[in-house]
């Protein structure tokens, strides 16, 4: 019960909501595993099986993180098809840009499952009594009168059982390897906490636009976000009734404009705010640099818009998508 208190009192103090969920969600698996499937070998397995049960969840969440994430598919989607342009060195410092904002929001999890698991002891205790370091073992077997026999058999102390050194040496052993870990743990908590605030700091310092525009920018982001979401639903929907409306009835299919494949690119890009036209997004930006012709959405060249856009702060990438980490 301490350990998700711990924890809940990490997911309070994040300014991100979700981040904090995700935190604790990741703290309650890792609860779930460590009770329910956790089973230390006891065997010359400890090492490998320790450290796999601690770091192969949090590599696997890493992962999940990026895939879950829609500025990743946002970014890669189509790069391929654009290398010519992937040569600049504008466009490669914000494809690391955005890159790095991705892992930021992607390492919570993983960084989390780590934390926790240090904090419980039970991954850390097994795999470092697996180890074949021979310093190591010497150290941590001490001055004990049955210190070759705790050497020789260190592997055997998660389990408490088939070993003939003494039960108070074997406490001994195994309370100075939870210490261990969880001073890890706490470590590894206080250098997120510390990395994190740095992070906001060095965004906020750098945002060109004041605390209420920029709260009022994440609000058009959700809503355009949520508003895209049920247009293309509601669209798509009445493009396939469309469609088999014709097919199954024979008849002329009726007049239904969807945007064309340069449209669809222009306002998939990632986008970056410019104080000079002030767009909040792609889609801002290219209804705004369009105009009508015969009932028809054309698109005008806009030399300012172009301009500006390379030329701002990347820190407020952040916000597309609808997600905020400032």
């Amino acid at each position: 019960m301490e350990k998700f208190n711990t924890i809940l009192n990490i997911a309070n103090k994040q300014t991100n909501l979700g981040v904090g969920l995700v935190a604790l969600l990741t703290a309650g698996g890792e609860q779930i595993f460590s009770s329910a499937v956790f089973r230390c070998p006891c065997s010359e397995l400890n090492f490998l099986y320790g450290l796999v049960f601690l770091l192969v969840p949090a590599l696997a969440l890493l992962l999940l993180g990026y895939i879950l994430n829609k500025k990743t598919w946002k970014l890669l989607t189509g790069m391929c098809q654009h290398k010519a342009k992937l040569c600049r060195w504008r466009k490669l410092v914000a494809t690391g840009t955005v890159l790095f904002q991705i892992s930021t929001t992607a390492l919570v999890a993983p960084s989390s499952w780590i934390a926790v698991a240090l904090l419980n002891g039970n991954y850390y205790e097994c795999a470092m009594t697996g180890t074949n370091v021979t310093t190591f073992n010497k150290h941590l077997c001490g001055d004990k009168k049955s210190q070759d026999q705790c050497e020789k058999e260190l592997y055997r102390f998660p389990c408490g059982r088939g070993t003939s050194v003494p039960q108070a040496d074997r406490e001994d052993i195994m309370l100075t390897l939870k210490a261990q870990s969880q001073i890890l743990g706490w470590l590894l908590i206080a250098s997120i906490m510390l990395s994190s605030l740095l992070l906001n700091c060095v965004a906020r310092c750098s945002s060109p636009i004041s605390y209420l525009q920029l709260k009022f920018w994440r609000a058009y982001i959700q809503e355009e976000s949520d508003l895209m979401d049920s247009y293309t639903t509601k669209h798509a929907k009445e493009l396939a009734e469309r469609n088999l409306t014709s097919f199954f009835k024979q008849s002329e299919p009726a007049n239904i404009i969807t945007p064309s494949n340069k449209d669809w690119e222009r306002i998939s890009n990632l986008y970056k705010f410019s104080t000079k036209d002030q767009y909040y997004s792609t889609l801002q930006q290219y209804v705004e640099n369009c105009h009508m012709s015969d009932g028809k959405m054309m698109r005008t060249v806009s030399v300012k818009s172009t301009e500006s856009n390379d030329n701002t702060p990347a820190v407020l990438n952040f916000v597309d998508e609808g997600r905020m980490v400032l």
